[in-house]
């Protein structure tokens, strides 16, 4: 293959994940006004559309329009580039995602371990957002965001680790191929609970969307944001729910193994993945927020000891199942 055909090949594939995201991310935020509508007594969006469903893409048209204010205080690059920062973390992580056994963009030995290092970059936009903002809200948020997301994405990483140990392999599609007789929810169970727990924490969710707590900083880490800057922090929000279930998915629920009916892969894939991002806002719509020294404490002192216990249980089921002890 030539140059010019990688490149095209390239600009074709980032292009198809970009407007995957884009109507992954409409139909996310619908979802949500929905349930958390119908879940706290109302109706949700009515009247743009049918049944509301226009509502977000009249949204995004306002989103367009608005001015792009940048504060006469601010350190204007790098306000600038924090939300390009949490987005583009957020659109490299698709590339690792496989929806199916042969839908996948990059498909490498360690697959895991770059989706998970690639994630935990958008930590760096959110600092760089509420210092460069020159806002004691923004900063507050930054600091609570960098402080939330390096404390939960130790226990989230571990929680994994005991699938990898289970199948051997850090690579995505062979820890799918490897749950065709069952799930490994089910010998994992601990460390799935760990790691939904970990994911609402790392994706800034209702019980712990500290970062963001309007009644204590208005908004957070991007108070000072408007028009598409601010889009871009909400659309990578809901980027990385679907991000996080279809992880969830992939390491705990069988990834597009199916069963009782025949389905597609990728429709399994993508039915398990939604059931998720419903749990998520199911929970959204309705848990208080912690505070900030529960939110650490849940972390540190709970997670951490319940996620390397997790690791050790598994290593003596592996020892034993293999006859190396006794």
């Amino acid at each position: 293959m030539s140059l010019l055909q990688t490149i095209l090949v390239i600009i074709i594939e980032l292009a198809a994940a970009l407007g995957f995201i884009m109507v992954t991310a409409l139909i996310l935020i619908y979802m949500l006004r929905k349930v958390m509508g119908h879940m706290q007594a109302r109706l949700g969006p009515i009247r743009v559309g049918p049944h509301g469903v226009l509502q977000t893409v009249a949204d995004a048209l306002k989103l367009f329009g608005k001015e792009d204010i940048i504060p006469a205080a601010a350190d204007k690059w790098t306000f600038r580039i924090a939300p390009a920062i949490v987005f583009t973390a957020s659109l490299a992580t698709f590339s690792f995602i496989p929806f199916a056994p042969n839908i996948v963009a990059v498909n490498v030995d360690i697959s895991l371990f770059f989706l998970l290092a690639i994630s935990s970059l958008a930590v760096l936009g959110i600092v760089m957002a509420g210092w460069g903002s020159n806002n004691k809200y923004a900063l507050l948020g930054g600091l609570r965001g960098a402080a939330q997301m390096i404390s939960y994405e130790i226990p989230l990483v571990l929680s994994t680790l005991g699938v990898v140990m289970m199948t051997g392999s850090l690579n995505l599609i062979d820890i799918v191929e490897k749950q065709k007789t069952m799930y490994n929810i089910v010998p994992q169970f601990l460390g799935f609970a760990i790691f939904i727990v970990a994911a609402l924490a790392k994706i800034n969710r209702t019980p712990f969307d500290l970062p963001e707590a309007e009644s204590e900083l208005v908004a957070g880490y991007n108070t000072e944001y408007s028009g598409m800057r601010w889009a871009f922090f909400f659309l990578a929000e809901f980027v990385n729910i679907f991000i996080i279930s279809a992880l969830g998915t992939i390491v705990f629920l069988g990834g597009w193994n199916g069963f009782l009916i025949s389905l597609p892969p990728w429709a399994w894939f993508m039915i398990k993945s939604y059931v998720l991002i419903f749990f998520v806002m199911w929970v959204w719509s309705t848990f208080p927020r912690f505070r900030a020294d529960q939110l650490m404490d849940v972390g540190w002192k709970i997670l951490l000891p319940l996620a390397l216990l997790n690791i050790a249980l598994t290593g003596l089921v592996i020892l034993l199942r293999e006859g190396r002890i006794f």
